[in-house]
């Protein structure tokens, strides 16, 4: 079997099983450690009316991993591009978001040691929140990575085209 076609059948079937679910259950992605409560973003909870509440601060950081320096968030989950994605506009909606939620911003975001502030950005996505971007690459997760570091979504092609990791320089990292 193609190991690219199991793998595109795995992230189909997980983009279903989130959707079927209603969200992200007890997923820890975001700029906290504590879990999303509200199913629509990561490290995001619900104002009383049922919307988003951004988080207060998001930060964006370098961590060392086998693929070298890369960009994560500020509990170290790892942040990739979208190589379908236009220069500083979101292109990963509906389905795409259940299996790579965009990194979700209150305000202008902060970046650690490392990181270019010059190049952090946000953009506005169709439902008004703010998605960070870092050199026009939007900045998203990979709901399979399940730990801080982890890197399962490096180089998989998704929702129409590949997925990287990013460096400092904002490029990304294409090691395979």
């Amino acid at each position: 079997m193609n190991w690219k076609f199991a793998l595109n059948g795995a992230i189909a079937g997980a983009a279903l099983l989130v959707a079927a679910c209603g969200g992200y259950g007890t997923s820890a992605y975001g700029t906290s450690a504590s879990p999303s409560s509200n199913g629509r973003y990561p490290g995001v909870t619900s104002t009383p009316a049922g919307t988003p509440a951004p988080p207060a601060m998001t930060t964006v950081a370098l961590r060392s991993t086998p693929l070298g320096q890369i960009l994560v968030d500020g509990s170290g989950r790892t942040l990739y591009l979208f190589e379908a994605g236009r220069s500083n506009m979101s292109s990963c909606y509906g389905d795409c978001a259940s299996v790579w939620p965009p990194l979700i911003a209150g305000s202008t975001p902060t970046g650690a040691v490392g990181i270019n502030q010059s190049l952090l950005t946000t953009t506005t996505r169709k439902d008004g929140s703010l998605e960070v971007v870092y050199n026009g690459h939007p900045l998203y997760y990979f709901i399979s990575d399940k730990r801080a570091g982890d890197t399962t979504g490096q180089a998989i092609s998704s929702f129409g085209a590949e997925w990287y990791v990013i460096s400092a320089t904002g490029s990304k990292v294409d090691n395979g």
